[in-house]
């Protein structure tokens, strides 16, 4: 009768299919992280400007951003493991071409066409994944999906740092592509299982009168989510893709750059964590709203600081 009574929803297999989408976001994320900590040296390799080293960025998130929502389509037709295995093999081959690119150019497609959409199934696609197998704690959930992005963020910094400062950028993507192939498809295989459609139906958040509570249709919903998204992620990225590239021209060095955006990301980590569990108790309007202000208050301390404790 009810949907809490339903075995598939919130249970042992809910959340161990949880911790196995956290493992793989923080493997397929490592697109986001990897191209801004070999910025400086892409930068200095390719012999052009900080705008132009900032393209391969830019690519990735545009094929993040697209690889989002096409990849959603294949997910809802084929399952998060397909879609999963296809990024883990997207990954290795844009990793792999990027570490024998010849110019900027040829780096930013590989960036933008393979490792921006490869990046992306460990996104969107895995969080309404995981989504559907929860109903009580379904905003913890998201939230903790949503942490393998900057869990990645957070360690691959760290553990490429001995790689990049002794063998170089390109380096250090062949490791990158190798790691990818050999976690990613092994995880991906453990979540062949679909959740039953029966299940699915009663996961639904509630009848059909509820999406027009806020007086939206949920298709605007949707739109204005989005929008909000575009201006959430614009403010994120600029300190978190420059902070690196930004220490560096300070005088602070690569290597602290990456000890600060690892830093920045795993407070982001407890962030979300607590976001989520702020969105079960005082719901999501609410929360996305605190976060907003809190953002912009973060945002407005760049300006008057730029000393190494500060930052």
């Amino acid at each position: 009768m009810t949907t809490i009574a339903d075995p598939h929803l919130d249970g042992r297999y809910a959340w161990l299919r949880l911790a196995v989408s956290v493992l793989a976001a923080t493997v397929a994320s490592v697109g986001m992280w990897a191209v801004i900590l070999v910025l400086p040296a892409v930068q200095a390799e390719f012999g052009v400007g900080r705008a132009d080293a900032s393209l391969p960025y830019t690519a990735t998130m545009l094929g993040f951003a697209a690889g989002n929502f096409w990849l959603g389509r294949f997910v809802d037709r084929f399952g998060i493991a397909v879609v999963l295995t296809a990024a883990a093999v997207a990954l290795a081959a844009g990793f792999g071409l990027a570490a024998v690119s010849r110019n900027i150019w040829d780096f930013t497609l590989a960036q933008g066409l393979l490792i921006g959409v490869g990046t992306s199934a460990g996104f969107g696609p895995l969080l309404a994944d995981v989504s559907h197998w929860f109903r009580r704690r379904r905003g913890i959930a998201v939230a903790t999906a949503a942490c393998g992005n900057y869990l990645a963020g957070a360690i691959w910094p760290l553990g490429l740092r001995g790689i990049l400062a002794e063998d170089g950028w390109r380096a250090a993507y062949l490791v990158i592509a190798v790691i990818c192939l050999a976690v990613i498809v092994p995880l991906a295989l453990m979540l062949r299982r679909r959740l039953p459609v029966a299940a699915m139906a009663s996961g639904a958040p509630g009848g059909p009168a509820q999406p027009m509570a806020a007086g939206f249709s949920p298709a605007t919903l949707q739109w204005l989510l989005a929008l909000a998204g575009i201006g959430c992620c614009v403010a994120m990225s600029m300190p978190q893709v420059h902070i690196v590239a930004y220490c560096a021209d300070l005088g602070y060095g690569v290597a602290v750059g990456a000890e600060m955006l690892s830093l920045m990301l795993a407070a982001g980590i407890v962030s979300r964590l607590a976001s989520g569990l702020l969105a079960d108790w005082i719901g999501g309007v609410r929360t996305l709203l605190l976060g907003s202000v809190l953002q912009g208050l973060a945002l407005l301390l760049y300006l008057p600081f730029d000393g190494l404790a500060s930052l």
